[in-house]
């Protein structure tokens, strides 16, 4: 039996890659939902670094899993930095 992930969303979230600069690194995964309201599927990004954890809020909004997750990749190292930089520890 696997364990629990450390996050309740880890369990349908898709890992996107690591971010690493210097001595910094990063895994960043993309959590997607139904939207309750309009029939749709919301996403964020979540990145964790040993025990710390930052998370957007719901960016995406699309109508199919799929148009999520291409969006989601569209994103360079770059810009998922400044998305990194710009959340609250």
């Amino acid at each position: 039996m696997e364990p629990s992930p450390r996050f309740p969303w880890m369990q349908t979230a898709l890992h996107l890659g690591q971010l690493a600069r210097g001595g910094a690194r990063w895994e960043v995964y993309l959590q997607s939902e139904p939207h309750p309201d309009v029939g749709a599927i919301r996403g964020r990004l979540h990145f964790l670094a040993d025990d710390r954890h930052r998370a957007t809020t719901w960016i995406f909004l699309e109508w199919t899993e799929k148009e999520v997750v291409d969006r989601a990749r569209q994103f360079s190292a770059a810009e998922l930095w400044t998305f990194l930089e710009g959340l609250t520890p």
